[in-house]
C-alpha cells in the first residue's frame, strides 16, 4: 500500500477551501465515521481540489478520503493514549497561517472576509477544531516515526531499487543569497505618526470604545477584532510592547510605545501571573515615503568590500542583514517547502528569478529596491552562489533529496504498520458510495 504522502501542508488552505466550497451549495453529507469523528463530502472534495492544485499526479477522490481517514484514526488514539496539543499551540497555529493566508492570497483581512463573506474571528471559530486536530494527529505521527533514523547504506539500497523510469528528473536548481537593508523612517514621520495615534489615544481616555477604535485605526491584522491579541507569556512580545503591558493595570491605557512594528497604543485586558491578554491599536509610518539613498550607499560599500575579497559574503550577511530569517544562514534564501537551500527556480520570488536570470553565477548583485513582509521599504544584494542544471536525481549531486525520500519511505513504512494494528482499536465505517476505493482493505 502506498501510504498517504504529507499532506498537513495542504490541510489549511483545503479548509478555506471546504468553506468555500459549501456555499451554495445545500447539501453536505457524512462519508465516513472513525469513533467520535466524521469526515464529510466537503472535506474530501476541498482536500481533492487542494491536492489538484498542487501538482499532486495521480490524486483522486480516494486518495484524499483514505488521507482524511487516516488523520480521524490518529486524532482517535490520540484521544485514547491521552495525547494532547495546548489551546496556545491552537491559537498560534492559528494566527501564523491567518497571517499567512492574508499576507500571501488575499493582500489584506479585508480582502478575505470579502472573499469569504465572513469575518475573520467567525472563520477562525469554524477553522479551530479542524486545525486541532490536525495538530494532534501530527503530533501522534511525531510520537510513532520521530525516533526513525536512516542509514547510508539504507540511502543507496533505496535509491538503487528504483525502477530506472520513476527516478525523478530535477529541473534549474540555484542557491540565492540576500543582504538586506531597511529605509530607516524620519523623525520628522515619527512624530507625525506618533501625534495621531496619541489623537486616538485620547479619545480612548475620553471613553470612546477602544475596540472601536481599534477596528477603524489600527494597521494590524488583530484590527477585525478589536485589536484584541492571545494570551501572551512573558517573553513572546517583542520587549517594548511587554514591558508597557506589564505596568499596566486591567482596563488601563499606555502612553504611545514604539517597537519595530511601529507606534502602539495597548489597553490591558487581564493578567495572570506572567501570563497577559491586551488589545492594541497600531500605526505605521509611510514607508513608501522613505529615503533609500543612505541604504544603497551602505549595500553599495558593502558589495564593493565583497567583491574585494575584503569579507565574505556569508560573514556581511551575519553583520548586517537586517532580514531575520536568512541573515543567520549567511543570507541564504530557503525554500519555503523543504528549507533546502537549494530551490528550484520555479519556486523563486519573481523578484529574485528576474535578477539572477541576468546575473553570472558567483556575481554578487547591485543594490535593488525592495519590499518587506511587513510593508517597508528597502534594499537588498544578492549573491548567486550556484546553479544546478536540470539532471536524472543521483546520489552525488542529490544526497539529501534521495535521503528525505528514504527516509520518509521508512516512516511510512512504521506508519502504515501502526495504522494496521490501530484500526482494530477505533470503529471505521466507509460510506457504500466510497466502497469501491477499499480504503481498509488497500492498508494490509
Amino acid at each position: 500500500m502506498k501510504f498517504f504522502k504529507n499532506f498537513l501542508g495542504l490541510l489549511f488552505s483545503g479548509l478555506l477551501t471546504m468553506t468555500a466550497w459549501g456555499q451554495g451549495k445545500s447539501i453536505d453529507r457524512i462519508v465516513s465515521k472513525v469513533d467520535n469523528y466524521i469526515v464529510l463530502q466537503s472535506e474530501v472534495e476541498a482536500l481533492y481540489e487542494d491536492m489538484i492544485a498542487n501538482g499532486m499526479k495521480g490524486a483522486d477522490r480516494c486518495q484524499a478520503l483514505q488521507n482524511l481517514v487516516v488523520q480521524k484514526v490518529l486524532v482517535a488514539k490520540a484521544e485514547i493514549d491521552s495525547v494532547t496539543v495546548d489551546d496556545k499551540e491552537v491559537e498560534a497555529q492559528l494566527d501564523r497561517r491567518m497571517d499567512y493566508m492574508v499576507r500571501t492570497q488575499f493582500g489584506s483581512p479585508e480582502k478575505l472576509m470579502e472573499a469569504y463573506g465572513k469575518s475573520i474571528e467567525t472563520l477562525k471559530s469554524e477553522l479551530r477544531k479542524q486545525l486541532r486536530e490536525q495538530l494532534l494527529s501530527q503530533k501522534m505521527r511525531e510520537t510513532i516515526t520521530g525516533t526513525i533514523k536512516i542509514t547510508p547504506s539504507e540511502v543507496k539500497k533505496f535509491y538503487n531499487n528504483l525502477p530506472k523510469d520513476s527516478i525523478p528528473y530535477f529541473p534549474t536548481e540555484v542557491e540565492v543569497g540576500q543582504i538586506v537593508k531597511i529605509a530607516k523612517v524620519g523623525k520628522e514621520q515619527k512624530e507625525e505618526v506618533r501625534a495621531r495615534l496619541n489623537q486616538i489615544r485620547d479619545r480612548a481616555l475620553k471613553g470612546e470604545d477602544f475596540a472601536a477604535l481599534a477596528k477603524q485605526f489600527s494597521a494590524d491584522g488583530s484590527a477585525q477584532e478589536g485589536g484584541l491579541l492571545q494570551m501572551s507569556k512573558r517573553g513572546e512580545m517583542v520587549p517594548e510592547f511587554e514591558a508597557a503591558a506589564f505596568k499596566l493595570k486591567k482596563g488601563e491605557i499606555s502612553p504611545v510605545i514604539e517597537s519595530e512594528f511601529g507606534f502602539h497604543v495597548i489597553q490591558l485586558v487581564e493578567r495572570r501571573g506572567d501570563e497577559y491578554q491586551a488589545r492594541h491599536i497600531l500605526l505605521r509610518p509611510n514607508y513608501s515615503a522613505v529615503d533609500l539613498q543612505e541604504v544603497e550607499r551602505t549595500l553599495d560599500s558593502l558589495r564593493t568590500l565583497i567583491v574585494n575579497d575584503s569579507i565574505t559574503f556569508e560573514k556581511a550577511a551575519k553583520l548586517h542583514s537586517e532580514d531575520k530569517a536568512t541573515a543567520p544562514s549567511g543570507g541564504m534564501i530557503s525554500d519555503v517547502n523543504t528549507g533546502s537551500t537549494r530551490i528550484f527556480t520555479d519556486n523563486l520570488e519573481p523578484g529574485v528569478y528576474f535578477a539572477i536570470d541576468t546575473m553570472q553565477v558567483g556575481t554578487v548583485s547591485k543594490p535593488i529596491v525592495y519590499r518587506t513582509d511587513d510593508g517597508k521599504s528597502a534594499m537588498r544584494i544578492l549573491y548567486y552562489k550556484t546553479k544546478i542544471a536540470p539532471h536524472q536525481a543521483n546520489l552525488k549531486d542529490d544526497w539529501q533529496k534521495i535521503y528525505e525520500a528514504a527516509l520518509n519511505e521508512k516512516r511510512a513504512r512504521a506508519l502504515n504498520d501502526w495504522f494496521v494494528k490501530a484500526k482494530e482499536e477505533v470503529f471505521i465505517e466507509i460510506d457504500e458510495d466510497f466502497s469501491f476505493c477499499r480504503i481498509l482493505s488497500g492498508m494490509q
